[in-house]
C-alpha cells in the first residue's frame, strides 16, 4: 500500500491530546520531567510517549530502572513537545492509509487522538472505522463513546478520564466544541446539530434535546396573522435531523490493549 502524503495534525488536535494525556512529573524532586506510570501501569513520559524497549512496552515496578535508564536524567517541557509531534507524525500517517474518505480537520484530528489513547490495530479493527468508510458519520461519531474502558488489574473498567476525552473526540469530530462537550454534566449534542454557528455563538438545541439537562429549548413564536380576521397558523413541529444513538453495550469484541490507554485522571 502506497504511503498517505504527509498531513499535519491540527493545533486543536494538539491541545486537545495535551490536555488529556496531561504532563506529569514522575520525581518532582528533580528539575527536569521524569517517567511516570500511567493509570493502566505502562511506563510514560510527558505527554503520553508510552515507553518501549525492544519492541515492548515497560510495565510496573519490574520496570522501573529501566524507564528511568532510557531518560536518566529526565526531559525538559520543550523535549517533551518534540517527543508528542514526533508520535504524532506515525499517527497522522496511519489514519490516513485506514480511512478511505476525506477528511476535514476536525475528522482528522479526533481520529488522530483517538488512535494516539487506544493504539492503531484497535482503530483499524473498530466498528468505528468500518462505519466511516461506509460513509456513515454520525454512526461513526457515536462509536467513539464506546471506548471508554480500559484493564486495570486484568479487569475491564470505565474511566472517568476515558469517557470525557470520547466525548471531547466525538463533538471534535463533528465541527462542535470540545471543551464544553467534556465538561462534567455537559449535554450531548446529537450527530447531525453542531454546538456553534460560524460566528462562535451557541446555536439553538435541536428538539430532542430540550429536556436535556442545563440545555434551554428555544420559545416557538406564533407569525403575525396577516390580514383582518386572518387565523394566524402555528409553527409547524421542527423534524430532528438525526437522533443520537448512544450504545446499550460494549461491542462483542472487548476493545483491544494495544496501548493499553487510557487515562483516567
Amino acid at each position: 500500500m502506497p504511503a498517505a502524503p504527509l498531513r499535519d495534525v491540527p493545533q486543536e488536535a494538539v491541545e486537545l491530546i495535551k490536555a488529556f494525556e496531561g504532563i506529569v512529573d514522575g520525581d518532582p524532586r528533580t528539575v527536569n520531567l521524569d517517567a511516570y506510570l500511567d493509570p493502566v501501569g505502562i511506563w510514560t513520559i510527558g505527554w503520553g510517549h508510552a515507553l518501549r524497549f525492544r519492541g515492548r512496552f515497560l510495565r510496573g515496578a519490574a520496570d522501573r530502572a529501566l524507564a528511568r535508564a532510557l531518560f536518566p536524567g529526565g526531559i525538559t517541557r520543550a523535549q517533551a513537545e518534540t517527543l508528542l509531534r514526533g508520535d504524532l507524525v506515525d499517527f497522522a500517517s496511519q489514519v490516513l492509509q485506514l480511512v478511505k474518505l476525506p477528511l476535514d480537520d476536525g475528522q482528522f484530528g479526533a481520529l488522530v487522538s483517538f488512535a494516539f489513547n487506544v493504539g492503531l490495530g484497535a482503530l483499524g479493527q473498530s466498528t468505528l472505522l468500518r462505519r466511516l468508510n461506509a460513509r456513515d458519520l454520525a454512526g461513526a461519531a457515536d462509536q467513539f463513546l464506546v471506548w471508554n474502558k480500559a484493564r486495570k488489574n486484568g479487569v475491564l473498567v470505565e474511566l472517568p478520564g476515558l469517557t470525557r476525552r470520547r466525548r471531547a473526540e466525538r463533538a471534535m469530530f463533528l465541527g462542535q466544541d470540545w471543551r464544553e462537550a467534556s465538561r462534567p454534566g455537559a449535554a450531548l449534542w446529537p450527530a447531525a446539530a453542531p454546538a456553534t454557528t460560524r460566528g462562535g455563538r451557541r446555536a439553538m438545541p435541536p428538539p430532542e434535546l430540550a429536556k436535556a439537562p442545563g440545555v434551554k429549548a428555544a420559545k416557538a413564536k406564533a407569525p403575525k396573522a396577516k390580514g383582518r380576521g386572518a387565523m394566524a397558523r402555528a409553527p409547524k413541529a421542527p423534524t430532528p435531523r438525526a437522533r443520537t444513538t448512544t450504545p446499550k453495550a460494549p461491542p462483542k469484541q472487548a476493545p483491544a490493549e494495544p496501548r493499553g490507554r487510557r487515562r483516567g485522571r
